[in-house]
């Protein structure tokens, strides 16, 4: 008589819809909140001219099994991903997107520079293999530094002659710009063209738009014409 074994079945990986998707636990300060919109309100611009990828902040990063049953691993406060649908996330889970982000930045806080420098590098390093990483304090300028992954290391970048970090993932500059945003006055992190242009907020867009309605009326009526009737 032949017996039959049967095998044990392997059980899946969870979805972003079985695994946790907030820890509860608030952004630091306003302007850590202000400085996240900024950096993902600037690059949603950028984003919509292509077919593909995904940004992201504060949000969960799943990238072993392990760390989602331990939940010991919080997401970054902003991260781009590359050649993936754009579709909306609950959270971003590696082994069903396929892939680990292109970018990570974290914005540097008391509670948090030591980690962000330490056990978060390592674990975007080591275990995520994600391309670029970058910090930046909100309240301390000078603490600011990117990394580039060479030979399974993190290698510092260097700024370029304009004082920029070139993120050669997306092809774009981070700059520090002095101005307001949302009532705020300071020292912001911000996205540049490699020629140097500001990606726009939602406000410069508007601003750029009305200017350019302004001297399109203006030139109509030096033509004799009513900007009204045409």
């Amino acid at each position: 008589m032949t017996s039959v074994i049967s095998t044990p079945e392997i059980p899946l990986p969870p979805t972003q819809d079985e695994l946790p998707c907030d820890d509860g636990i608030p952004m630091e300060t306003q302007r850590h909140k202000l400085q996240m919109d900024l950096l993902l309100d600037t690059l949603q611009f950028w984003l919509d001219q292509r077919e593909d990828g995904y940004i992201g902040g504060n949000m969960f990063i799943y990238f072993s099994t392990e760390q989602a049953r331990n939940q010991d691993f919080r997401g970054p406060d902003f991260f781009a991903v590359l050649g993936v649908p754009k579709t909306e996330r609950k959270s971003w889970v590696v082994w069903e997107e396929g892939k680990a982000p292109n970018v990570v930045i974290e914005l540097l806080s008391d509670s948090t520079k030591q980690e962000d420098k330490t056990r978060k590098k390592q674990v975007y390093q080591n275990q995520m293999r994600v391309p670029e990483y970058f910090w930046y304090d909100p309240f301390n300028p000078e603490d600011w530094a990117g990394f580039s992954l060479q030979k399974s290391e993190y290698q510092p970048l260097e700024k370029d002659e304009k004082q920029r970090y070139i993120s050669e993932q997306l092809g774009l500059a981070f700059v520090q710009w002095q101005g307001s945003y949302k009532g705020v006055e300071t020292v912001w992190l911000r996205w540049e063209t490699l020629e140097g242009e500001l990606l726009p907020t939602e406000r410069e867009l508007r601003e750029q738009a009305e200017t350019k309605a302004e001297k399109l009326a203006n030139k109509l009526k030096e033509l004799g014409i009513n900007p009204d009737e045409v």
